[in-house]
């Protein structure tokens, strides 16, 4: 392997891909994650070869052992991160060499071998290429996942042996039904997303299973997502099942929890605070309890709430709901910071504001 560029990736293309017409048809409503391209990426890793077998191959179901390590002891990692159509063309990504080192930061959490970040980024721009007739234009973008699981057929508490690293990819449209509107929260009051020690900075399959329980509570209650507070005194406001969240104050300042190893370190939140400080805004990494949440948002100091992920980019929080009642934030339905900010986020991202801090990779 290539330590500087990664792999060379053979090629197998597939020999029944999707007609041009029936795509065509798919990507004018793709919904999210219900259609998938013709290829994919793998590679394989084995204790004595280590990373090896790099290919471009048909999109097609694993054969597993069923005594394979992932079914019984959730060694597994993923990512995810977009292609976007650009004006001329041309499809970029936006700060995938973020996705390559927090892939690498959750491996090195689950007991997993490390890829390197060249062989990440090398796996993810063959896949474009090989899939690029199915990026959408307008604001759809390519969605792409790329995970680990641990494949040696074994039963017993230990790091597995062999592992497959693979790369699918997804046309997508808007995450949330009906787009860009504020989204309601439902507060968690008996579950928790993680805690101090555990894997909430890693992004494995276990915490978002860990999360259904309480996210479908949500929808029983009416709202679209989930917010969850910390597990040790159930006060800090932490982040929503699969997304950073925001506050924004009366003064122009904007608030979002640390880190602290039980909150996913986000590449859009990153983004964000980013370029909220170059226009000159206060952003403040401290934590923020849930009644100072409801409180602020009775006396009008709080203006605006939000979520943000590379699903759901910048969404405006407009309600929360608890057992002990709710309450609405600002108007209900977001606010001019949030769509400010999501605006020049994807700008840069689909090149059509300048990228001044270097985030894009052109891919082709």
């Amino acid at each position: 392997m290539n330590a500087e560029h990664g792999p060379l990736f053979t090629r197998r293309p597939h020999p029944a891909p999707v007609p041009a017409s029936v795509r065509a048809s798919m990507l004018e409503d793709p919904g999210f994650g219900r259609i998938f391209t013709d290829h994919m990426a793998t590679i394989r890793w084995t204790q004595d070869r280590g990373w090896h077998a790099a290919e471009i191959r048909p999109r097609e179901p694993f054969v597993l052992d069923p005594a394979s390590a992932v079914l019984h002891y959730a060694q597994e990692i993923f990512e995810g991160l977009k292609a976007y159509r650009l004006r001329d063309g041309g499809v970029a990504l936006f700060r995938p060499e973020q996705n390559a080192r927090r892939f690498q930061s959750s491996a090195e959490r689950l007991a997993m071998p490390v890829l390197p970040e060249a062989a990440f980024l090398r796996a993810i721009g063959e896949l474009v290429k090989a899939d690029v007739e199915w990026a959408p234009g307008g604001d759809g973008s390519l969605y792409l996942r790329p995970f680990m699981f641990a494949s040696e057929a074994f039963l017993g508490v230990r790091p597995a042996s062999q592992y497959q690293f693979v790369v699918i990819a997804s046309p997508v449209g808007a995450y949330f039904k009906g787009g860009k509107k504020a989204v309601s929260v439902w507060l968690s009051a008996d579950y928790t997303r993680a805690a101090p020690g555990g894997t909430g900075a890693a992004k494995c399959g276990g915490n978002y299973a860990a999360s259904l329980v309480a996210q479908a509570e949500a929808i029983r209650h009416g709202c679209d997502q989930v917010v969850f507070l910390d597990a040790a005194e159930r006060r800090w406001v932490e982040e929503l099942g699969g997304m950073n969240v925001f506050f924004v104050f009366d003064d122009g300042s904007m608030l979002t929890p640390p880190l602290g190893g039980t909150i996913l370190p986000g590449v859009t939140r990153d983004s964000i605070i980013a370029l909220a400080r170059r226009d000159g805004q206060t952003v403040r990494v401290e934590r923020y309890s849930y009644d100072a949440w409801r409180g602020d948002a009775a006396s009008g100091r709080l203006r605006e709430a939000f979520a943000c992920g590379t699903a759901a980019v910048v969404t405006p929080i407009g309600e929360i709901k608890s057992a002990g009642g709710g309450f609405v934030i600002g108007n209900g339905g977001g606010g001019p910071v949030a769509e400010a900010l999501r605006a020049k986020l994807v700008g840069i991202q689909r090149g059509e504001i300048a990228d001044e801090f270097g985030w894009v990779r052109r891919v082709i």
